[in-house]
């Protein structure tokens, strides 16, 4: 039994030589996140609830100390009462950002980042973003990720403020 032991630490040593699976927010290391949640409120089919939900893509790079660069995509849905009704409003958004993690455990298990962002939509929709946000890692290659986002837009008639929250999984891709 000790000797079929030995061999497979062996063979597994040998095969998994190349990389060290326990390194974790290095710098240089890229991710690849989905991420999606609700916009001022929860989200209901009711007539009259005003609240909407977001969905986007990102890809961040980090950088000493695990802080990181993100740039990302995001689509806004939110709903505006009118009469008996509602109006849906949606914005296309791109942003780029730098996220400071100012609180993590001795494993590198949890993360915690105060980001802020600067968004851009053709030259009429600008503003920016102040991000609270977690990470936890599941494996050596995924994270789930929640966070908290206020949202300021100027050159919109939607409202500046959006105040979101969600959730995302982020992909380790080197």
């Amino acid at each position: 039994m000790k000797r079929a032991l030995l061999i497979l630490t062996l063979v597994l040593c040998s095969v998994l030589q190349d990389k060290a699976y326990a390194q974790r927010a290095l710098p240089g290391m890229r991710g690849l996140e989905v991420r999606g949640g609700m916009a001022d409120g929860f989200y209901s089919s009711a007539n009259r609830n005003e609240s909407g939900y977001y969905f986007g893509a990102a890809m961040s790079r980090y950088t000493k100390n695990a802080n990181k660069w993100v740039c990302g995509v995001e689509y806004l849905s939110r709903y505006y009462p009118y009469k008996s009704g509602r109006i849906p409003i949606a914005q296309f958004t791109g942003e780029g950002g730098y996220y400071y993690k100012f609180l993590a455990d001795g494993s590198k298990t949890f993360f915690f980042y105060l980001g802020g962002s600067a968004r851009n939509k053709d030259r009429f929709l600008y503003g920016g973003a102040i991000t609270l946000e977690i990470e936890t890692y599941l494996s050596d290659r995924i994270i789930l990720s929640m966070s908290g986002r206020e949202r300021i837009l100027w050159g919109t008639t939607s409202g500046h403020f959006h105040t979101q929250f969600g959730i995302g999984l982020k992909f380790i891709i080197d």
